[in-house]
């Protein structure tokens, strides 16, 4: 039976890129991979073949010959292995790319490739923390409770019954991981014995089923300096799950998420609040008492005919800095409130007062002034 062409087993064309090749690679390979077809026997058949296809492709000295001479370049004649220089072994050459890129691939599938050989380090755990603005600009000490896994205490972490060390595993002899020939190709696959650890148990530890580890909610006091930021991430290290079997614990990371405050907007060290001022105390002038993040009363003074929208700067009132003494700034913005449930007295004294100002409205209110002269000046324009 003639064997198929290269470019038709990958799908592509004559003329196709070295990225088109490995995209049609990739694609095939996890469709037809054994492992990912146990019910279908022709699956490894074909999986063979289209790594053949891909390790003639993806080399350019091999390519041109089988451009030129088809599969009698590697059958003995005029490309045969040892004949002109092409290389199907495993030692380096072709054979590293297929298992980088095999590795690539099917790593996570199959245990992780050269990273699968399993330690049993900890897994890292995450840990949500919300905060206030005020515990952001202070700092504070959180008492936590995370819900992990602690060494057995029963077999000290061994995972063996009495605290027995597990022993080398027969099938893989400590490497964690078996070799099965597929043609031209061998494939790794992580140890089914003992799952990459390149040991195994033989007397597990009743306590933690051989695990070495059991599940332990721990309490864990936390320092939250001063000056943090909402999504700020804190690394404890050596805090996440234990390790199986003895092996290195994990780490704990705190995200930390700051509480939106009722008065207060931060834009990093920087404070802003929003404060309403009596139209009286606008117009006249006055002072006002402010409140600060640190919870003290800062005193603002109001000069005559502030308007809304006018910003006040009070010089280190701000945030904390992280790891630093220097503390940001507080930003006033002035909010004129217009009166209202006005008594009778009052709508008198304002409408006097409006009376007075008629022949002088520009120099009491010149931005409503303006806008109508020229409002005035618009609709003359378009009547004309």
């Amino acid at each position: 039976m003639s064997k198929r062409d290269y470019y038709e087993i990958l799908g592509v064309a004559k003329g196709a890129t070295a990225e088109d090749l490995k995209k049609a690679y990739r694609k095939l390979a996890m469709q037809y991979h054994p492992d990912r077809n146990p019910d279908n026997p022709s699956a490894a058949d074909h999986f063979k073949e289209i790594n053949e296809a891909y390790d003639v492709l993806k080399d350019e000295q091999k390519r041109a010959a089988y451009d030129r001479f088809g599969h009698a370049a590697f059958e003995g004649g005029r490309g045969g292995p040892g004949a002109g220089g092409f290389d199907f072994g495993f030692g380096g050459g072709a054979a590293g790319g297929f298992s980088d890129l095999f590795e690539e691939m099917f790593g996570e599938f199959m245990g992780g490739g050269r990273r699968g050989q399993a330690s049993g380090h900890g897994a890292d755990l995450r840990y949500n923390m919300e905060i206030t603005l005020e515990e952001a600009f202070a700092g504070k000490t959180a008492t936590i409770t995370v819900p992990s896994s602690a060494p057995c205490e029963e077999c000290k972490g061994t995972g063996g019954a009495g605290g027995a060390q597990p022993v080398t595993c027969s099938t893989c002899h400590g490497h964690g991981k078996v070799r099965a020939q597929q043609g031209f190709f061998t494939i790794e696959r992580t140890c089914p014995t003992c799952q990459g650890m390149g040991r195994v148990i033989k007397d597990p530890c009743r306590a933690c089923g051989g695990a070495g580890r059991v599940r332990k909610d721990r309490t864990l006091q936390v320092n939250i300096p001063a000056g943090v930021e909402d999504g700020t991430r804190i690394r404890l290290a050596g805090e996440g799950e234990a390790g199986m079997r003895g092996a290195p614990p994990g780490d704990l990371y705190l995200f930390l998420t700051v509480v939106p405050h009722r008065l207060f907007q931060r834009d990093g060290a920087n404070i802003y609040c929003r404060v309403p001022i009596p139209m009286t105390t606008a117009a006249l002038g006055g002072t006002i008492d402010v409140p600060t993040i640190d919870g003290t009363l800062a005193k603002v003074t109001i000069p005559p005919g502030t308007q809304t929208g006018n910003q006040f700067r009070l010089r280190n009132k701000g945030m904390s800095v992280l790891r630093s003494p220097a503390r940001g700034d507080m930003f006033i913005q002035s909010m004129v409130e217009t009166p209202v449930n006005l008594t009778k007295r009052q709508i008198e004294l304002l409408k006097e007062f409006d009376q007075a100002g008629e022949a002088d409205s520009g120099k009491h209110s010149p931005e409503s002034h303006g806008f109508f002269a020229k409002v005035k000046e618009m609709w003359k324009d378009l009547t004309e």
